[in-house]
């Protein structure tokens, strides 16, 4: 897991020839104004979702894993918490892995919880379970996925 600043991104791009790919289309100067939805950026390598979301708060808020892609997960607007736990200490899947949708989910608590300001964002590897969205409030995000 990394979190960060837009600002700070190159100092990421190393870990992903992609992540440069996706950090530009978090500097797009319209960002704000894109509609909710999937936005292509290089086919199935990395696209973005734009979600407009009410938090969930913590309890409500399972931890999520991947398989295929990362997640760049970038805050527009609003406060969001993620809660992280490596997935390699997670002991209680929840349901079989979906490897269309790729997501799976663990009933598992997060080990510590991330507060992501707009301008902030958090990398989530494979190897790092997540649970976004555990906020109370009005959350603008926007979530890169890159193919590792």
């Amino acid at each position: 897991m990394i979190i960060a600043t837009l600002a700070e991104a190159s100092k990421y791009t190393p870990c992903s020839p992609s992540l440069e790919v996706g950090f530009d289309f978090l500097r797009r100067h319209d960002l704000a104004e894109l509609p909710s939805g999937r936005h292509e950026i290089d086919g199935e390598r990395v696209f973005a979702i734009v979600a407009r979301e009410m938090g969930r708060g913590k309890a409500d808020s399972p931890l999520e894993f991947h398989r295929r892609y990362l997640d760049i997960q970038y805050v527009v607007s609003g406060t969001e918490i993620i809660g992280w736990q490596p997935a390699s200490r997670c002991r209680f899947p929840t349901g079989d892995f979906d490897s269309e949708r790729d997501l799976g989910f663990f009933s598992d608590s997060p080990a510590t919880w991330c507060v992501l300001k707009p301008g902030d964002f958090a990398i989530f590897f494979p190897e790092d379970a997540h649970a976004p969205l555990a906020a109370t409030g009005p959350i603008h995000k926007i979530v890169v996925k890159v193919a590792v």
